[in-house]
């Protein structure tokens, strides 16, 4: 395998949701190294012990994605169905007139999941020119030691965050807080019904008396 000058840049891979036992997006960006060719291809491999039961590919203008499926020796479940098969290598293809230039970059992404209970992933990736040179990033990055030259991409995984059930509002606490605010809209409503009929009570003795004053000023006028 040919392999293109000294590596200025690499072949790297993150996600911002990746989180174990989740899924999430993978974007695997490629600088192009050469100042005169190309990059027209990209092959990435799996990890065999912790194949993605799922796999889908983003569509990129001018390059066509295939995936390469492997038999699993142990079959996994997962979202309630028996996987026999995964995918063990993705490879985009440039079309004819497409390339990653000088001083440039292009990201591939894919979705997929759901992701094995470990710390970290590696991908062995190669990318193509159109010099016909290629560069592995195969090489496997050791912690204390200095990086290789051509390390394979590694994507860290978070633990999986799960929703703590007394950060959820219960059943039980949303009832209390309903029958709660009924309770008050209640007392509320019976206040207004006392206090008017307070007010009925006193505008009818008023008006009662008035009556009365006005019956006592008939009669005097009568008698004069």
């Amino acid at each position: 395998m040919a392999l293109s000058g000294v590596a200025s840049a690499h072949v790297t891979v993150n996600s911002a949701d990746a989180t174990q036992g989740g899924f999430g997006v993978l974007n695997f960006r490629v600088p192009n190294e050469s100042d005169t060719a190309g990059t027209v291809g990209l092959r990435v491999q799996f990890p065999e012990d912790t194949p993605f039961a799922f796999v889908s590919t983003m569509p990129i203008s001018g390059w066509t994605a295939s995936l390469t499926r492997v038999t699993l020796d142990q079959p996994i479940e997962t979202e309630g169905q028996e996987i026999t098969e995964a995918v063990s290598i993705v490879t985009w293809t440039a079309q004819p007139g497409t390339r990653i230039g000088p001083d440039e970059y292009l990201e591939f992404s894919l979705s997929v999941g759901p992701f094995q209970e470990v710390d970290s992933l590696e991908f062995k990736a190669i990318q193509t020119y159109d010099d016909g040179s290629e560069v592995a990033w195969i090489e496997e990055t050791v912690d204390g030691q200095e990086e290789p030259e051509f390390p394979a991409p590694v994507l860290p995984l978070a633990a999986g965050s799960e929703e703590s059930d007394a950060s959820r509002p219960s059943a039980d606490s949303a009832s209390v807080d309903l029958d709660g605010e009924a309770q008050s809209s209640d007392d509320s409503s019976g206040g207004l019904a006392i206090t008017a009929l307070v007010v009925g009570v006193v505008g009818l003795i008023s008006g009662l008396i008035g009556l009365g004053f006005g019956l006592s000023a008939r009669r005097r006028t009568a008698q004069q």
